[in-house]
């Protein structure tokens, strides 16, 4: 049966500056930065302490996709905590952290303009 989510894979325009924003920026780890093909790497990071895995990587046709929707919520336990180090980190937030009946959260976008939930539990 089915136990888990292996990756979550985040189309990119430069693999090279999303690298940066996700190690030097979010703090993950990279696993696996080797060549995929003559156009690119697979990039696959863990996010400490998870078992999480982000892969970057462009599926060949699907560049139209890059920058889209993401669905993708990050978890934290301390929101304001997290929040006040990544934008000391540099990290641009469309939305400071709010609380509502149904959680707290805020919202962060990466360099490809995807906007990702920055969540607590």
């Amino acid at each position: 049966m089915i136990k888990a989510v292996k990756f979550v894979s985040i189309p990119v325009r430069d693999q090279d500056e999303a690298l940066s924003f996700y190690t030097d920026k979010l703090g993950f780890q990279i696993i696996t930065d080797q060549q995929f093909n003559e156009k690119q790497r697979w990039i696959e990071m863990r996010i400490p302490g998870s078992e999480t895995k982000v892969v970057l990587f462009t599926p060949p046709g699907h560049e139209d996709r890059v920058g889209s929707f993401s669905n993708v919520t990050f978890m934290t336990d301390d929101i304001d905590q997290t929040y006040n180090e990544l934008k000391t980190r540099g990290v641009s937030f469309s939305a400071p952290p709010t609380k509502q009946p149904w959680g707290h959260f805020a919202k962060f976008v990466d360099p490809d303009g995807y906007e990702f939930v920055l969540s607590t539990k």
